[in-house]
């Protein structure tokens, strides 16, 4: 990397994602990919991997998220690789560790309760997907969750609608979930089982009952049981 520092590099990489990210409001802002940054270095300094590659990948993991939120359709992170690439190399990222980067990007949406359940088992993007799922969960995933709904017009409960009982998941079916409340059944209650390294089950442990809480308490208040 010659004279650029790791720090550098992530300052670039910040800068240029800070700009494509102005303005979301959705939930997957700026904040959440510094916070999803340093959540993955702290594992990193617990399990191992590369802190470059994780920090890069954590903080370019959601650009295909901009495209889906002006269309309104499904978009893969496999679709964004392209852009990624281009931040990377004006960023002048060492080449010998973009595509490391890129791959982590590519699969960081894999849950072990998906269709597909899981195909990679590189450190790094096993990080990465840890840290991702822990920003969904606890009090920040709650006020992340409702933020996506409002932003996209979901209403936080359709109580006519029975709560999802599929074993299965995937991200593009989560855009047709019928309120908020269906979602942390389909997907955010499930996490906590879908960690991957040690670290981050016994983080994701406080957060999911944190959640089951918040849920219990907001069906009782919403039947005016409170």
């Amino acid at each position: 990397m010659k004279d650029t520092t790791m720090n550098d590099l992530l300052k670039r990489i910040e800068c240029a994602t800070r700009s494509l990210f102005d303005g979301e409001s959705s939930g997957h802002d700026i904040n959440h990919l510094k916070r999803t940054k340093n959540l993955a270095l702290h594992i990193q300094e617990i399990e191992g991997g590369d802190p470059l590659v994780l920090a890069a990948a954590a903080l370019l993991h959601d650009v295909h998220r901009l495209k889906q939120s002006q269309t309104g359709v499904f978009c893969s992170p496999e679709a964004s690789l392209p852009q990624v690439l281009m931040i990377l190399r004006e960023a002048q990222f060492p080449s010998d560790k973009i595509g490391k980067v890129l791959h982590c990007v590519q699969y960081h949406e894999e849950y072990s309760f998906s269709a597909n359940g899981r195909t990679v088992d590189d450190i790094e993007t096993l990080i990465l997907q840890d840290a991702d799922n822990l920003d969904a969960m606890g009090a920040i995933g709650i006020g992340r969750t409702f933020l996506f709904g409002g932003a996209h017009q979901v209403p936080m409960w359709a109580p006519e609608i029975p709560l999802p009982k599929r074993d299965t998941y995937d991200e593009e079916t989560s855009m047709q979930d019928p309120s908020v409340l269906h979602h942390f059944h389909a997907k955010l209650l499930k996490l906590k089982d879908s960690m991957n390294t040690a670290t981050a089950k016994q983080m994701a442990e406080q957060r999911h009952q944190f959640m089951e809480r918040f849920v219990a308490e907001f069906i009782a208040e919403w039947r005016g049981a409170r």
